[in-house]
């Protein structure tokens, strides 16, 4: 049972892997696409195609009361927030990361910043909000605004407002003027650190068969030789 578990662990380390690879390929070749409108994103969402990561045409007016910062957010061993403002599109309200902005060693002192303010047309990448590990519920009612938040949660900012939210967050191209730092990377932990896990859980798997196989076989001998000194004893009887 040990065995299998560690050969599991590698092989879904190597799978995460192979899936990192694709994606990479994938964002590297939608480089090369025109930036969608968010009327054409819905609709290939809704047609079930996959539209994590392409390129999205944002035109909207920002809202600069209702912001949320996303806690924990490391850049250059900094601690900081990422900066999320709602954006009222004629599809309805997205909800865009305008980038990175340094938090205070002093937990209960927000950062100081300007929202973006106005209506802007605005280039970003679609991604697909994973729901992530949660310690507590969050909740939204509890202080004012900017709302520091933990994770990002779509049904829960649309239950706030009242309004349904668009089914993805807009990450804003790095080339953008408006915003903040751009320094997030679409994928955090690259495959060749998938494969270096994978190549561990291996090595464990292995070394682990090659414990139990002598193990088994010390045992084996220990038997086969006491019976053999039974036979024996009883021989000489």
């Amino acid at each position: 049972l040990v065995f299998a578990g560690l050969i599991k662990l590698g092989l879904w380390q190597w799978a995460r892997a192979v899936e990192k690879e694709q994606r990479l390929a994938r964002i590297e070749t939608l480089t090369h696409y025109q930036p969608l409108s968010v009327s054409q994103a819905l609709a290939m969402n809704e047609s079930g195609e996959n539209i994590n990561d392409l390129p999205v045409s944002v035109n909207g007016a920002f809202d600069d009361v209702h912001v949320f910062l996303l806690d924990n957010q490391v850049n250059k061993r900094s601690l900081g927030y990422r900066v999320l403002q709602l954006v009222l599109t004629p599809e309805g309200l997205v909800l865009v990361n305008l980038g990175w902005i340094e938090g205070s060693i002093n937990r209960e002192q927000l950062p100081s910043f300007t929202p973006v303010e106005g209506t802007h047309r605005v280039n970003g990448h679609i991604r697909i909000v994973d729901k992530g590990i949660q310690l507590a519920e969050q909740n939204y009612h509890d202080s004012g605004w900017p709302k520091r938040i933990q994770q990002i949660e779509l049904v829960k900012i649309s239950q706030l407002f009242g309004q349904k939210l668009l089914p993805f967050a807009v990450y804003l191209d790095k080339k953008e003027v408006i915003g903040f730092e751009k320094n997030w990377q679409p994928v955090v932990m690259p495959p060749e650190k998938h494969r270096g896990y994978a190549f561990q859980w291996f090595s464990l798997a292995a070394t682990w068969l090659v414990l139990m196989v002598s193990a088994s076989w010390v045992v084996i001998r220990k038997k086969n030789n006491n019976k053999k000194e039974g036979y024996e004893s009883g021989a000489v009887e």
